[in-house]
């Protein structure tokens, strides 16, 4: 009876009832729509910067990442290999052979970083056949390289010059050759861009004494998401024989930028809670004090206080739950429509997003638990605003609420 009788009073005055419910539903969508966009940033970050380079997960030789030494390779079988990539959610896989060498043109001497790649997974990960600047990229058999720009400038080296590579090889041996440059290739960070020299895996391989070794597989994945189940499954895979690292473990200032935004984003979700805490709350409140004579002519007739306030209190429910339904049935399509068209970044924004070779996309998070958990949040503040009226009835004097 209780129940009827409630949601019956809160369509007596259709007004109210939406000017009510309309508060709580605009409060889960600016919730939503604020958290959305905040994850969604993040995520689109994860994902770029993991695309450029690291993979969101790298398997890697015992003790390779301290000391970076090509001693610490490992041999990752084809049907290993295999394996990984047919783990739930995995994209790709992409093999390295990373080291360290002279590189040499004429009197001009640097170090740089050589990494031997298959040439079709790479592009498949990075896109690097994009960053081709001059020249062309690697075919899958080449012996030649790929070298990046600023290090090509160092050097000054052309499209048709060749270069020598002189370094250590694994367990001491000499690694030196003389190879011709394909493609100059134009990376987004300097430190990249000053140091990057591209073979196939196999020359790598050969040059370096080291066939059938790599140093790293990187693994990308959907999304950031599954990386704990990926991880887990890969875990189960390699049992301890090689080391497995994640994206937050190889670039630790991504991680702990991401967990200084999203602390202040929160910090700004907690005074839009406090906004909605007084919004929702002036609105039952001017809602009560417009019933003032209803409350003291149902209790002057023999209405016990307990019942009115159960039946009040029933009613700010409804209204809770009516605008939190509302407010979720309207966030949905919109979320949805800006991840499927995300908010492209003009100007000086967009230039500084494509010289990290970023999409300039302002991006929004699909995830259903944003939704959930924010129309719940609101939908507690709004149930919390029932305490009002219910102390209202249990205080009310009918003769000054009828006099008023």
């Amino acid at each position: 009876m209780y129940f009827t009788l409630s949601w019956r009073n809160i369509w007596r005055n259709k007004r109210r009832t939406l000017i009510a419910a309309a508060s709580v539903a605009f409060a889960v969508m600016v919730a939503v729509m604020m958290r959305s966009a905040q994850l969604g940033s993040y995520a689109y970050m994860i994902h770029s910067s993991a695309k450029l380079f690291t993979g969101y997960l790298q398997l890697q030789g015992k003790g390779y990442w301290d000391d970076r030494s090509i001693d610490k390779s490992m041999i990752v079988s084809e049907t290993q290999t295999q394996k990984i990539s047919t783990i739930p959610h995995v994209t790709s896989v992409t093999p390295r052979l990373e080291t360290f060498s002279l590189v040499s043109h004429g009197l001009v001497t640097k170090v740089g970083q050589i990494i031997g790649i298959d040439p079709g997974l790479e592009d498949q990960m990075t896109g690097l056949r994009q960053r081709v600047a001059q020249g062309a990229y690697l075919p899958q058999n080449s012996s030649g390289l790929l070298i990046a720009r600023g290090l090509a400038e160092m050097l000054k080296v052309s499209v048709g010059d060749s270069v020598v590579l002189y370094g250590q090889g694994y367990h001491g041996q000499i690694a030196a050759d003389r190879l011709p440059v394909i493609g100059i290739v134009k990376l987004p960070f300097p430190a990249l861009n000053n140091g990057l020299v591209y073979l196939t895996l196999s020359k790598a391989q050969e040059v370096f004494s080291a066939p059938g070794r790599i140093t790293s597989t990187a693994i990308m994945i959907d999304n950031v998401k599954h990386l704990s189940a990926v991880k887990q499954a890969m875990h189960k895979m390699v049992n301890n024989k090689y080391d497995l690292m994640t994206w937050d473990e190889m670039m630790p200032e991504l991680h702990q930028s991401i967990q200084l935004d999203n602390a202040s984003g929160i910090i700004m979700l907690i005074i839009l809670y406090i906004v909605i805490v007084f919004g929702v709350f002036g609105t039952v409140m001017m809602m009560t004090s417009e019933r003032t004579r209803e409350f003291g002519i149902l209790i002057s007739v023999g209405m016990k206080r307990v019942k009115l306030a159960t039946v009040t209190t029933l009613e700010t429910i409804y209204l809770a739950l009516l605008g939190a339904f509302i407010g979720t049935l309207l966030s949905l399509p919109m979320v949805y429509y800006l991840y499927a068209h995300p908010i492209r970044f003009t100007g000086d924004a967009a230039k500084a997003y494509e010289a990290l070779g970023i999409e300039p996309l302002f991006n929004f998070s699909t995830d259903p638990t944003i939704v959930f958990n924010q129309a719940l949040v609101v939908l507690l503040i709004a149930l919390a605003t029932a305490l009002y009226p219910l102390l209202f009835v249990n205080r009310i004097q009918p003769a000054k609420a009828l006099k008023g």
